[in-house]
């Protein structure tokens, strides 16, 4: 049985909560939830990223929404810890989900966090 995650571990803020459920409209009835992962890279030295699923497997965490669940596996729960999901639409056709709060696990690059564009970190 799958584990249940609370707020403490991972959050969704508004914008993000309606834009998955605007998501969960389209998809089928096959998929059980998005499954949020961690790869090594990035300049935290980890890369989060997340894909619809249409599995949940006894060792993945939960954080149920009342119209979608979010599914973490085990390997990635332990970097997610205090991890914010963030939509941002910029009103100009720009709209991507964000993670804040990411942690600072060692570089992947060497000029990290500056951007000219306004829209957070980066590597360059």
């Amino acid at each position: 049985m799958s584990a249940a995650l609370t707020e403490t571990d991972l959050t969704l803020t508004q914008p993000a909560q309606s834009k998955m459920s605007d998501l969960f409209k389209q998809v089928d009835d096959t998929i059980q939830g998005v499954r949020v992962f961690a790869t090594a890279g990035g300049c935290s030295g980890i890369s989060f990223g997340m894909t619809f699923t249409d599995a949940i497997n006894e060792d993945d965490a939960v954080l149920a929404y009342e119209t979608f669940k979010v599914v973490v596996d085990d390997a990635t729960l332990e970097y997610i810890q205090g991890v914010e999901i963030d939509f941002v639409d910029d009103g100009e056709g720009n709209a991507t989900f964000v993670f804040n709060n990411l942690p600072q696990m060692g570089g992947g690059c060497s000029s990290c966090g500056s951007s000219t564009s306004g829209s957070g970190g980066g590597c360059s």
